[in-house]
């Protein structure tokens, strides 16, 4: 049901703004509640994020990236289609294609991204498939 961004996923790493929503997200995953679906693109960005992390040293960025793998979440490959719609989606709204990406990816499989990126979510608050992270549980 969501697609996560590496600005949501990176908070289940660091306390930051948001961490708690991000770990809610995280737990309701594990119990089942949700479906959680990633482009491969996170794991790259996640890596970067943590590789500057002055509290992560190499050992805790190969924990990290395993641990996502070992939770089960779908990692998906990008497909032409998918590139295509995201290289559309960042000329449109003017953002980067990484970012765009997650996008098409959610529009493609029909769920919903979930990002933490006030600038991207500026950008394209336009597309109903896009919500900011806060906005994930105030229907509750």
């Amino acid at each position: 049901m969501y697609v996560l961004d590496a600005s949501v996923l990176i908070k289940w790493f660091s306390d930051e703004e948001y961490t708690d929503i991000a770990l809610k997200l995280r737990d309701d995953f594990f119990h089942g509640n949700i479906e959680l679906v990633v482009p491969d693109l996170l794991l790259y960005e996640v890596s970067n994020a943590l590789r500057y992390n002055p509290n992560f040293d190499e050992n805790d960025v190969v924990e990290a990236v395993d641990s996502l793998h070992d939770m089960g979440i779908d990692i998906i490959i990008p497909t032409g289609d998918v590139i295509r719609s995201a290289i559309n989606l960042a000329f449109a709204h003017d953002v980067t294609i990484y970012d765009a990406f997650y996008a098409a990816l959610a529009d493609e499989i029909d769920f919903t991204l979930i990002t933490a990126d006030a600038k991207f979510y500026r950008k394209t608050n336009n597309l109903s498939f896009i919500k900011f992270v806060d906005e994930i549980y105030t229907e509750e």
